[in-house]
């Protein structure tokens, strides 16, 4: 497990529901540089990282082209290779780069959405303990079913970076 600086704080974004994405009043998370990615094994460096941190059910892929948010859970991606522009927040959400090294952390209802990436782009994936995840599409009825669902999720003890004393620990609250 390697982490390129100890004092490294996250960007935070909030975005506000589009009436087809839910997203969340909670601030979705961007470190940058955070996971020491110079080795030959990157999907691993993330993947120890992450479960040293009590995030687990991993995947190593990239991100979806198309809109869409997880309603049931929250969701961690660690940038080992390559680089990709995401669109986070839906369609009226916030385009941003993510290279390797980069982690973006998603509260519950979060949309997101590759819009290009480099062909070497790797991801590892990550969820909290909780139930699995499921891919929902943006559509009234899902929004609908979403808004109940992404008040219940249960917050995570633990930063995925970070630990127990992380950032995300401390900024996501129920209001």
């Amino acid at each position: 497990m390697s982490v390129v600086s100890d004092g490294i704080k996250p960007l935070t974004f909030v975005f506000e529901d589009d009436g087809l994405v839910p997203n969340n009043p909670m601030p979705f998370l961007v470190y940058k540089r955070a996971i020491d990615v110079d080795n030959d094994h990157p999907e691993k460096t993330a993947e120890d990282l992450f479960g040293a941190n009590r995030w687990g059910a991993m995947w190593r892929n990239g991100v979806y082209d198309y809109l869409h948010y997880h309603a049931t859970v929250h969701e961690v991606l660690g940038v080992a290779r390559g680089n990709a522009v995401v669109r986070f927040g839906g369609d009226n959400g916030t385009e941003l780069a993510l290279a390797a090294g980069d982690v973006a952390i998603l509260p519950a209802g979060t949309g997101h959405q590759c819009l290009s990436s480099s062909a070497d782009f790797s991801v590892v994936g990550a969820y909290p303990p909780g139930p699995p995840v499921e891919i929902t599409r943006a559509t009234p009825d899902n929004h609908a079913r979403a808004l109940k669902t992404i008040p219940h999720v249960k917050l995570p003890k633990t930063d995925p970076v970070k630990g127990v004393d992380g950032p995300l620990v401390k900024l996501w609250k129920r209001g």
